[in-house]
């Protein structure tokens, strides 16, 4: 039953170890097995972790292992109360991802499940050395924390462990007891209140077995396997003291009516220092008594290889240690017939403290390394570089005399450079210091021509390295003159740790001079001048000109390049084709010494383009431009259709149409040239020539006569003019005002407050158009509004609009004593007012009957509706019940008997609702006993209306040969009869008419109008209750005379054409 109930409790809560530390004993002891036995008793409220080291069954075989810690967590020692950190660091560089580590106190506790106010695990990642640290911190450490810990590592099929140790010595100041499972535990446990002090072991020895469980939990122990085993041997200790008289020598044994010896004066505690000779004294009742000595429970024997020495002086008797070592920190007793001492022995180590530290040094490459430190006691210790353990060697020495530690390299080198620390043994302390290797910069230019020339092509890429040397890795500066060089761009340097390289992506000429390199570190500077010379081909001539042209043939020139690219010119290459293609023709195979060439064997009417190429000892330039194309033929015909397109005071704008046969040499462009009436001398108006078919002559006196003439020009020469026929009056023609107003500006121009107006209205009139503006009859005012007037339009601009903007616009141009005119509606329009008074009218039932007035500002557009609103009189919380309403009276259907309600209403036009609403006065109450309602008898609503015109129609410009449309919108009841008339006469069963209504919008298209279709158009609208008509005018563009098109340069048998159809379209109409 006894181990049924400790089973059945560690199955169902898995917890930690509870076993005891084995200390290893110098000269063959044997180990503490009852060390905990020794202790008095346990409170109850404390529970002790495991502190014993992992059986070797239950540790990973060594074959799994390998190396991952690159710093394992060192032993330590803490003072009760203090704060303790552990740190472990894993080297991620051939790991995938993070390893996983875990923590355990004895042999298999998971510290990670204790983390709390006490205990915290962190961990963190270097990215730049890839090393993962994991911490662990103890804070307000306690005595039972001590003990034997462990860190494991793994990745995948790797594995590490370290195994170290926490020492926790009692501090100066008394400190309480804490129980240390609130140190790991997940969430705090209430206190109960104090109870006195109970040995829980008392408990369970003189208890049931079935009670074990109950009394763990009262008491907090949770290892149940651990305390079973410790019941279990206290048992037997029971027995064997019980035994103990009847086990003693004879000597021991005390017969009947012999006294017992007594221990007189007790053994002491002891605090000592490793090294230190120990005498542990005690006195009993009679001289030379046989005693027995114990450590922590186990008896130590006089054994000449033991320790332990035993001295007996009369009644004294002294246990002796020549060497005190650190294990020897136990308890020991004294035992006799008649009774028994014990006291605590407390080893510690001397205090070290540092008489000459370790001190930083800067070496010269090859000099020595000489590093030296003393301490207080001569113990033995190690030397480590960055952390890494420093063995001695051929070029590592390393002596120890006394106190004094040196470390010696004598010839450094780079490696050398670290951080170096000295560890002495059994001491938690290190010496620091760094060590700093250095080497003076060299250039090596070796490799160089004379003065340090390098030669580049130009356009081939330079790679110039230069090898160098020094410690630490002496600073790059590449300069040149003044300007430095960086690591990008094309001309770039680029520093690798044993040589800098001069980058020239793609060399250019002007790349050529003096770079200068200089290399500093902190042991010096080193410094040089390269010279780079950068030759290339000569730059290309530039374009041949084509000086004569024949049949077959030409003669070309050109000028040597201007640059030469370092090398002298030995000929020319020359290249044609033709201008269509792409392909160039070399008509050369010996260079060409001379700069002039005549190239033969052309196709006559085909258009040639030549180009040169310069050649030096580099190589061939790039060629020339291409000459102006030329033709082996002819000069064109005349320019044809040379009219007059316009005439100011001082200028004459003349156009005119290709010749009519151009031929293969192509077009270069034309020459205007005009004379004055009389005269017959020809005056070239474009020293350069155009090749657009319009030009304009300038600074002609007002008032003059002129003769005008057009020739075309190609390769081969000038054409015959053209002339103008008649003389040309140099004065300005007056051409009266026309404003042409947009569609959308003949009708309401409608925008919101806030927004912004831009029209630009476009106008003809010539000289001088003068534009003016007035609102509702009123000047402008420029400071509001912006007004704007260029030759051919006029701008109004207003930011942001505002309802005072809104009005009729009047726009005038005169020209001269002839005025134009046109008007501009506009309308700023805002969200409109609140309704007026809203009034109840009726209560009746679960219903309200409201009625209210129009806004008084309806925000200058038409409301288009209201919103209602009702709010409980309790809540005041207000919700929408009917939305775009149009009349000015509702009822509100649906209401809670009981409640009592206010109502409100929002006006609503085209911009949105209005800002504020209009309340009742009055709340209307929803009474519990109904009414009987009495339906109000309404007359049918007469729908009749005559016909009438909501949108007339508006004055139309249409263009010859292109579909007019007029529209209008009717509406009336019964629907209208729609017929349209042109000029008071029915049109009726005409095909170029369409006419359509739908919806009451009415159309009539006019299909390919002529000028003849222009006139006065009526839409009217018939029903039984009456008739309504509007009109509009429409007037057709399009019909020009033959000598006007001939002005405009149209080809003649175009406008034949244009004239037999409208002469065709007159006699169909008629």
């Amino acid at each position: 039953m006894f181990y049924q109930a400790a089973d059945r409790f560690s199955q169902k809560y898995a917890c930690t170890s509870y076993t005891e530390q084995t200390t290893p004993q110098e000269g063959g002891n044997e180990k503490g097995k009852d060390e905990d036995d020794t202790s008095v008793s346990t409170p109850p409220a404390v529970w002790s972790l495991g502190e014993g080291a992992p059986e070797e069954s239950e540790k990973r075989d060594d074959s799994q292992r390998s190396t991952l810690f690159v710093e394992k967590p060192q032993s330590g020692t803490v003072s009760v109360g203090g704060n303790i950190t552990f740190i472990a660091k894993v080297e991620a560089k051939d790991l995938l991802r993070k390893p996983n580590v875990k923590w355990f106190k004895g042999k298999w506790m998971d510290l990670a499940s204790k983390a709390g106010k006490h205990l915290q695990l962190k961990e963190s990642f270097e990215r730049h050395t890839k090393i993962h640290t994991f911490e662990m911190h103890i804070i307000k450490a306690k005595e039972n924390y001590a003990g034997n810990y462990r860190c494991e590592v793994s990745y995948k099929d790797k594995f590490d462990s370290c195994s170290f140790d926490l020492e926790v010595t009692e501090s100066s100041q008394a400190a309480p007891s804490i129980d240390i499972r609130s140190a790991f535990k997940r969430r705090e446990i209430k206190q109960q209140e104090e109870e006195p002090e109970v040995d829980v072991w008392d408990l369970l020895k003189n208890a049931n077995p079935s009670e074990y469980e109950k009394i763990a939990f009262q008491y907090g122990i949770t290892d149940l396997r651990g305390m079973l085993k410790r019941l279990k041997r206290m048992r037997r200790e029971v027995k064997k003291s019980a035994a103990f008289a009847k086990g003693l020598d004879p000597a021991y044994q005390v017969d009947k009516g012999d006294p017992p010896i007594l221990v007189t004066k007790g053994l002491e505690d002891t605090n000592t220092y490793v090294g230190e000779r120990v005498e542990l004294s005690c006195e009993v009742s009679e001289d030379d008594a046989n005693v027995k000595w114990f450590r922590n429970g186990v008896e130590l024997t006089n054994d000449p290889k033991s320790r332990y020495r035993f001295k007996v002086e009369g009644k004294k008797h002294t246990l002796i240690i020549e060497e005190a070592a650190k294990n020897d920190t136990a308890t020991y007793s004294v035992m006799t017939t008649g009774g028994q001492s014990e006291a605590k022995l407390a080893v510690d180590l001397r205090p070290l403290k540092i008489s000459l530290a370790l001190e930083d040094q800067t070496v010269r490459l090859g000099q020595e390394i000489h590093l030296k430190c003393e301490i207080s006691e001569n113990v033995e210790g190690k030397w480590y570089k960055n952390g890494q353990l420093i063995e001695a060697s051929d070029r590592v020495k390393l002596y120890h005399k006394g106190r004094i530690h040196r470390f010696v390299i004598p010839a450094s080198a780079v490696d050398d450079e670290g951080e170096y620390m000295f560890v002495p043994d059994a001491y938690n302390i290190n010496i620091p210091c760094k060590v700093h290797v250095v080497d003076p910069p060299k250039l090596h230019l070796d490799g160089l021509g004379e003065n340090n020339t390098v030669t580049v092509v130009a356009g081939s890429k330079l790679r110039l390295e230069i090898p160098i040397t020094g410690e630490p890795t002496p600073k790059v500066v590449w300069s040149r003159g003044d300007k430095g060089i960086t690591d990008s761009g094309r001309i770039r340097a680029e520093t690798y740790p044993d040589s800098s390289c001069l980058v020239i992506d793609t060399a250019e000429r002007e790349d050529s001079g003096p770079f200068r390199i200089t290399l500093k570190n902190e042991a010096g500077e080193d410094t040089a001048l390269i010279n780079i010379k950068v030759v290339d081909v000569p730059d290309p001539p530039q374009a041949p000109n084509v000086t004569e042209v024949g049949e077959d043939w030409c003669i070309m020139t050109w000028e040597p390049p201007a640059n030469d690219g370092g090398s002298p010119i030995l000929g020319y290459f020359i290249e044609r084709k033709k201008k269509q293609s792409s392909r160039w023709m070399r008509l050369n195979f010996e260079l060409c010494k001379e700069t002039t060439f005549e190239p033969k064997k052309m196709i006559e009417g085909v258009a040639y383009e030549v180009r040169v190429f310069a050649v030096n000892a580099i190589g061939m330039s790039k060629p020339s431009m291409p000459s102006k194309s030329f033709v082996p033929l002819a000069v064109t015909s005349p320019p044809t259709l040379l009219a007059v397109d316009g005439v100011t005071d001082t200028s004459v704008t003349m156009k005119w149409r290709p010749p009519d046969q151009i031929g293969a040499a192509g077009l270069d462009g034309y020459v205007v040239e005009y004379c004055f009436e009389g005269t017959d001398e020809w005056i070239v108006a474009n020293p350069e020539l155009t090749d657009k078919t319009k030009f304009t002559i300038t600074g002609l006196p007002t008032g003059s006569k002129i003769l005008v003439r057009v020739k075309a020009v190609n390769a081969a020469g000038e054409s015959e003019p053209r002339y103008h026929p008649q003389p040309i009056l140099v004065k300005e023609v007056i051409e009266p005002p026309k404003i042409r107003l947009p569609r959308h500006l003949k009708q309401t121009y409608t925008r919101r407050v806030g927004e912004t107006v831009n029209l630009v209205i476009p106008f003809q009139g010539k000289p001088r158009a003068k534009v003016s503006w007035q609102k509702n009859g009123s000047p402008i005012d420029k400071n509001e509004i912006n007004i704007r007037n260029t030759e051919n339009d006029t701008i109004i601009f207003i930011r942001k609009a505002e309802r005072g903007h809104s009005g009729e616009y009047d726009m005038t141009v005169e020209v001269e004593n002839l005025v134009d005119k046109a008007t501009i509606d506009i309308q700023i329009v805002d969200r409109p007012g609140p309704p007026e008074i809203v009034t109840i009218e009726d209560v009746w039932g679960e219903n309200v009957n409201l009625s209210w007035k129009p806004p008084k500002d309806d925000g200058n557009a038409a409301i288009t509706g209201y919103t209602i609103q009702k709010a409980d009189k309790k809540s005041m919380e207000w919700f929408t019940v009917i939305e775009h309403y149009h009349r000015t009276s509702a009822t509100i259907n649906e209401l809670i008997i009981g409640n009592e309600y206010y109502f409100r209403v929002f006006a609503e036009n085209m911009c949105g609702l209005s800002e504020d609403a209009t309340m009742t006065k009055e709340s209307a109450l929803i009474a519990k006993d109904g009414k009987v309602y009495k339906y109000p008898v309404y007359d049918d609503f007469d729908f009749s209306e005559r016909p009438l015109f909501t949108q007339p129609l508006v004055n139309t410009f249409a263009i010859a040969g292109y579909n007019a449309t007029l529209n209008c919108s009717v509406r009336g009841n019964p629907k209208p009869k729609i017929t349209w008339l042109k000029n008071k006469v029915l049109i009726m069963n005409d095909p170029r008419y369409r006419m359509f209504s739908n919806q009451g919008v009415c159309t009539l298209e006019i299909r390919k109008p002529s000028p003849y279709d222009g006139g006065t158009y009526t839409c009217r609208a018939v029903n039984e209750l009456g008739e309504a008509e509007v009109d509009c005018k429409l007037e057709v563009k399009g019909g020009l005379s033959f000598f006007r098109l001939l002005m405009d340069g149209v080809p003649p048998h175009i406008i034949d054409s244009y004239m037999r159809e409208v002469q065709a379209d007159k006699t169909e109409a008629k």
